[in-house]
């Protein structure tokens, strides 16, 4: 088994001009590919054993547990490969997807934040003042409550024993700067508002429906 790079589910100029296609297309074609190159790396290596036949979602879980030799690189190329995996898919072209959360999510987000609007603002803080390169992500916690966090570099919340807060992320936002550099600069609050105009509910909705039931965010994972 190795992973593939997914196909995105729109062009790579369908964002703009909220996001601009050159790095649409640097950010898939260069930095998700090198996570998969990694951690297929470490798949078909000699200390791969501990990985091979695991899910990309299991392997998130199993990353605190596995041997020191392959933990860090399981970490970070296998999370990152989560991800943007993820990633990709909670976007869409604007008029292409409901522009706000409907349903079971809707009233959780109201009844959790009180407003949407306000889910935002807690959101925003969390992507602008996490130091460094990470990511925020609007998360499902065990007991099915909505909470929001953030992690460094290509950690993510299913990361148990590692994540601050374990949980199911349901929308996630890289704040990584090759995700918004070319465009925004150092302007990474413009950015995060930018990213509310391109998020794909329907897809956040599935995800949440997903992880009510026990599963985690759905994506295709490629296989060759």
């Amino acid at each position: 088994m190795s992973f593939q790079l997914p196909d995105l589910p729109y062009a790579y100029e369908a964002l703009e001009p909220h996001i601009d296609s050159l790095t649409m297309n640097i950010h898939h074609t260069k930095h998700h590919n090198t996570y998969i190159t990694n951690v297929n790396g470490v798949l078909g290596g000699e200390n791969g054993a501990p990985i091979k036949g695991l899910s990309l979602e299991a392997m998130q879980g199993a990353v605190s547990t596995l041997p020191d030799n392959i933990k860090t690189a399981v970490r970070n190329s296998g999370g990152g490969h989560y991800n943007h995996c993820m990633f990709w898919t909670v976007m869409g072209g604007v008029g292409t997807a409901n522009s706000a959360p409907f349903g079971e999510l809707k009233e959780k987000i109201d009844g959790t934040f009180g407003a949407l609007d306000e889910m935002k603002k807690l959101f925003n803080t969390a992507a602008a003042t996490r130091f460094g390169s990470g990511w925020a992500w609007l998360c499902v916690a065990e007991d099915k409550s909505l909470y929001i966090t953030s992690t460094p570099n290509q950690d993510n919340p299913l990361m148990t024993g590692i994540a601050d807060k374990p949980g199911t992320p349901i929308l996630g936002l890289d704040v990584w700067e090759h995700a918004y550099y070319l465009k925004y600069r150092n302007l990474r609050a413009d950015y995060i508002a930018a990213f509310w105009n391109v998020v794909n509910w329907d897809k956040v909705v599935e995800n949440y429906e997903s992880a009510l039931s026990g599963g985690t965010a759905v994506f295709d994972v490629p296989l060759a």
